[in-house]
Formats: C-alpha cells, structure tokens, sequence
C-alpha cells in the first residue's frame, strides 16, 4: 500500500458543553498534494489544522503521519496563521534566522539560507527592514520564509491571504504557486484552510469541502486544470458554481433548519455572523432583480462580498424562511417577498415573529420572563451560553442575539449596563437612572 503523508481516522473534537467542532472525520494526503480544506466559518478548518499540526489533540481519532501515529507536535509541518506573528523588535532577516537558531543550525548557515529565503520571496533589500517599515503583504512574505526556513515537508495554512488587500493577496498567492508548481521549494505538501471558493479553485489541486454543525467533510473534489488558472474560464466557473451549492446546500423542513435551543436535546443551530441590515439588503437585491431563481455564484459579484459572507447572510434568511435554497441557486419565499417589500414597521413585525420561533431566542426570552425585574446581564446569558458553546463562540451568538433582538424589538439592550430586558423598561432599573 502506499504510504499517505498525513492521515486522520474517525477525528471528534467536542468542547465542554457538548459543543461538537468536528466528528468522525477521515482525510489523507499524498506527497505531491496542494489540497484546500473550505468551509464556512465555524466548521472546524482551523481546528482541523491545529489537530494536524499537533498543537492540538484531538478528543478521539488518531492522525498518523507517514504511517507513524503523531505525539505532541508535528516537526516535520510548519504553520502559517492570518496574522503576520512577527516579532516588532527583530528585522525581517532576524525574524526568519531565529526560527533556524532555535533548530541549532550554525550562524554563517543561517545568514546565508535567511537571504537565500528572502530572495526567492522578493523581498531582496528589505532584509534589514523592521515589521513596521514593510506593508502587510511584506509582512506575510517574513512569515512565509520563516514557514520555509525550517523546510517542511507539510505546509500548512490557515487563511494567510484573508488579512491582506487584494492586490497584495494576488501577488503572494501568484508567488506562493510559482515557487510550488517550479518545485523551488522542498515541501512534500499543502494543506490551506480557506473559506474563499475561488481562492481555493485557483489555487488547489484538490478541494475538500466542509460543513458545520457539525464540522464535517461534504465532498473531495479534484481540480483537473493547469497553472495558471483562468478565472473567467468556464472550467473556472463550474467548479466554483459546483462548490457553492455544495456549501449552500438546500433548504430543509422548518423543524429541522432550526435546531434546539440550548439544554435542549438534539443539534443546535448556531445564529449566523451576520447584522440583520445585511440581510435585509440582500431580500431587496433579490426582489428588484430576481425572476425566479437566482444563481448564488452570480450574487456573489453582484453585491461585491467574498463567498463567506454571502453564505452566511443567504444562510440567516433561509433560517428565518425568508428565502429558500436549492442547487444553488435562491428564490425568495412570498414571506421573504413581502419583507422586501414592506415598510420599516412592518419589516420588524414580521422580523419578530420569525425570530420568536427560532429555539435560541425562545431560550433567552424564557430567561428573560423568569427573572424577577425581566431583565439579565449580558454576562450571565454569555455564561450560559457557554455551558453549551466554546467561549469565542458564545460571544459571538451573543453579539448577533443582540443585534437581530434589537432591530426585531423582541427585547432591549442597554449597552452601558450590559442588561438584556423586556419593554417596558422595568422600574427597579428606571430608578437607577
């Protein structure tokens, strides 16, 4: 049998409180490989690559590499994170040579592989430059010769362009795949952790397409066109057309799109990052210009915003059933259409009687009605919260609890106080004024 470089079998990682990020993943990786792993925010990329890297232990499954099961790190993967994770005090060729001191290797050595490195990722003449002197794609150009001074079999990725401007981001990636397709590089193998589709067609030989709730694998797909890639090309276009049915999936009955509230059994459904202006915005695009159906993909350029985005705004309007979902494409239910088409007042009545149904808001307002002045502190809902989500994930339910209840007048918030309460205003907190 052949010998895969990374292996993962029957990977879980479940958080206290039951929060399951990933279950019973399986996934290889063969030397010669530049796959992608893509998914939506929330469906366990970058825990996946802690896992892989050994920075994290998985809570069952096992990940073998080159056949040998992993204990504590990973040395022959290095990692680059979204952050540039330079140190400000150190020039760019002394941020890349402590990576090579702490291995051991002899100084002359170091300078020489630190200015060869340098080189070959362009930033020639800037060795002596500090973080702060260089622009963010400078920045991350360091963190890739650092990645590379160590020379990894496995180079893992997590998002490394999401923080840069587009143009910036088009030069490292066009930089990066020269140096990969060329073999100017020692490295067996990719892994990059995206959630941009057309970031991952234009780069990966290999997709592996991912859900959440929880964090799995939906689909392998190759990418059987040659560098570079043509992004107008319709090889180009299917696949990422292909890719964002996938992720969008399709519209399932009311009882199962919404999940359990919290203590309830059974999945939870997570509330979509996003504001509710957001999806307002998208239910009036659709009205003025959809007859029908309505290809994702094409909304996507359309409006501008990056496929993560879109998915999670198309996702918190199809949870409310404003919009239903198939082979992605979209079509506004006749409650979505007369959202779109209603006055302000009547938007937020309709907002608040789909809100109301959904388990996590039912949740906080039974909370919310059981306390004595109707009224709760923001951290003992975030507490609460995380009895059953990871802290990070807590807030951010919380944030986007606050921004749907407000705009749906469901409940109040008073952000100075930090105090969840139903209107009116209670007078035991009326008197505090």
């Amino acid at each position: 049998m052949t010998e895969h470089l990374l292996e993962l079998r029957g990977v879980s990682q479940v958080y206290e409180g039951h929060f399951v990020a990933i279950e019973s993943l399986d996934l290889t990786l063969d030397a010669g490989q530049f796959v992608a792993l893509l998914g939506p925010s929330g469906c366990g990329k970058s825990t996946l690559l802690r896992i892989i890297t050994g920075l994290q232990r998985p809570t069952e499954g096992q990940v073998l590499y080159r056949g040998t099961p992993l204990q504590g790190v990973n040395p022959n993967a290095t990692i680059v994170f979204q952050t540039f994770a330079l140190f400000p005090w150190l020039t760019a060729a002394e941020n890349v040579e402590v990576v090579l001191k702490a291995r051991g290797i002899p100084r002359l050595v170091r300078a020489a592989r630190t200015m060869e490195l340098l080189d070959r990722v362009g930033l020639d003449g800037f060795e002596n430059a500090y973080p702060r002197e260089l622009s963010g794609g400078m920045r991350q150009k360091v963190a890739f010769a650092r990645a590379m001074a160590v020379e990894p079999e496995l180079l893992c990725m997590d998002e490394p362009f999401s923080a840069l401007d587009v143009l910036s981001a088009a030069s490292l990636r066009a930089e990066l795949l020269e140096l990969w397709v060329q073999r100017q590089i020692p490295t067996q193998g990719i892994l990059l952790v995206t959630h941009d589709i057309e970031e991952a067609v234009l780069m990966a030989d290999r997709i592996v397409v991912m859900d959440k709730n929880p964090g799995r694998i939906i689909a392998d797909l190759a990418v059987d066109m040659p560098h570079p890639r043509d992004k107008k090309g319709q090889n180009f276009l299917e696949k990422v057309d292909q890719i964002y049915g996938l992720l969008a999936g399709t519209t399932q009955p009311e009882h199962i799109e919404v999940g359990t509230a919290p203590g309830e059994p059974g999945p939870k459904r997570l509330l979509p990052r996003v504001s509710f202006a957001d999806i307002t915005a998208l239910l009036e695009h659709l009205a003025e210009e959809a007859h029908g159906r309505y290809d994702i993909y094409h909304l996507a350029q359309e409006l501008g915003v990056d496929s993560d985005h879109l998915l999670r705004t198309t996702e918190a309007a199809e949870l409310l059933g404003l919009v239903s979902i198939a082979e992605g494409d979209i079509l506004l239910t006749p409650l979505g259409e007369a959202m779109a088409e209603a006055s302000i007042t009547a938007r937020k009545e309709i907002a608040a009687a789909r809100i109301r149904r959904l388990p996590m808001f039912r949740w906080v307002l039974s909370m919310l009605k059981a306390a004595d002045t109707h009224s709760l502190n923001a951290e003992v809902l975030e507490t609460a919260l995380e009895l059953h989500f990871p802290a990070e994930e807590a807030r951010r339910q919380l944030s986007t609890l606050i921004d749907w209840g407000r705009y749906a007048e469901v409940f109040a918030y008073d952000d100075g106080r930090r105090v969840f309460y139903l209107e009116p205003l209670p007078s035991a907190m009326s008197s505090q004024d």
